[in-house]
């Protein structure tokens, strides 16, 4: 395994900036996720680092060797695609056999490490079938097999497993944890599902537009978003953002949060002092995930005193199992609420709620970054 780093990487196809200067330092052994939304440079960068792509500008390094110019090939790195890309004609043996004989791997040598690769993906009954007679599922673990195989400094990633249906995408979500747990590789992994993000990574590298928003732990990503759209694409149900006017109310600024019925409450944390202050009779925008607008009963998290209490009417019931999730308005937006089943009112009917200001987050609206 190797270090990654990444120092002001552009890539520009014609007059299109698709990489803005991006900076990443990727620890040995570590797991780093790119994530965002399509045609924000996740794949593009991913594809610099394999030298499937020509950077513009910057420089890549893994290990203490600069790849910029180093044919894929040379690199030591091994990827994983989305499309498996497995040899048709041959089998799961040979597929992950070839790269090895390519590179005049003694057979002994090949055979150990095809079954040793076999037993730590749990496929070695699959050996002698060919792609076609395989799930999706065994394409995907042929096609990790492969790049194991090689015993590459880095592991890439690109998006595996987008082709898989729900339950077999969670269960090969556990593969790769467990699999990175004992094989200690670095691996930069790129996806467009948050909930992968989340369930895999050491670090998140969260990107927009070809800049990379916020690189940080999976929990201070969700937990401390440094801007709206972090907020917003991390989280399912996303965070709620309610905009709120400033108001003043005993020399403090507070915001008006108003419920269908035309009831206004205050809210005035003494932390939203500073972030408030010049904003008086201005807009700000409330950040709230649904787990911190939760039923009354009981106060499950974060500090009593912190709590504010409110009721409105429920509009969309939706249950989940373990939780449900209530939509109400306030301030006229739609809000999503995570709920005790045994506490969710049904549509049409009033519903107490508490909010959990110690989780709150103020962002401006127009540049949409962080105030508090």
């Amino acid at each position: 395994m190797a270090s990654l780093t990444i120092r002001d990487a552009r890539k520009a196809f014609g007059k299109v900036d698709v990489l803005k200067g991006i900076d990443i330092d990727v620890a040995s052994g570590e797991f780093l996720v790119l994530v965002g939304p399509s045609g924000c440079g996740k794949s593009t960068l991913l594809n610099l680092i394999a030298g499937l792509e020509t950077i513009t500008s910057g420089e890549i390094r893994i290990g203490d060797r600069i790849v910029n110019t180093v044919s894929p090939k040379d690199r030591d790195i091994a990827m994983v695609f989305q499309s498996y890309a497995l040899y048709p004609n041959m089998n799961v043996r040979k597929n992950i056999s070839f790269g090895l004989e390519t590179r005049k791997t003694p057979p002994a040598e090949i055979d150990a490490i095809v079954a040793n690769v076999a037993k730590t993906l749990q496929i070695e009954e699959l050996l002698d079938r060919k792609p076609k007679q395989l799930s999706g599922g065994q394409r995907q673990r042929v096609a990790m097999g492969r790049a194991l195989a090689r015993n590459p400094a880095v592991f890439l990633f690109d998006e595996p497993l987008s082709n898989l249906d729900a339950k077999l995408r969670v269960e090969m979500r556990t593969e790769i944890k467990l699999l990175h747990q004992r094989i200690g590789t670095t691996i930069v992994y790129v996806t467009h599902d948050q909930i992968e993000a989340m369930t895999l990574a050491d670090r998140i590298a969260v990107m927009k537009d070809g800049i990379v928003q916020q690189l940080d732990s999976p929990r201070n990503i969700y937990e401390n978003p440094t801007n709206r759209f972090v907020a917003g694409f991390i989280g399912s149900p996303a965070m709620n953002f309610i905009p709120c006017r400033v108001a003043a109310q005993d020399g403090r600024p507070t915001l008006l949060l108003t419920n269908d019925t035309g009831q206004t409450y205050h809210l005035s944390p003494e932390r939203w002092s500073d972030a408030l202050a010049g904003r008086m009779d201005q807009e700000v925008i409330l950040g709230l995930r649904p787990e911190h607008i939760a039923d009354d009963i009981p106060l499950r998290n974060g500090d009593p005193s912190a709590r504010m209490h409110l009721e409105s009417t429920v509009q969309v019931v939706e249950p989940t199992g373990p939780d449900t999730l209530v939509m109400v308005p306030l301030n006229d937006t739609e809000v999503t609420c995570r709920v005790h089943p045994a506490a969710a009112r049904a549509p049409g009917e009033r519903m107490p709620l508490s909010i959990d200001l110690s989780k709150a987050i103020l962002f401006d609206p127009d540049a949409e970054t962080r105030l508090q």
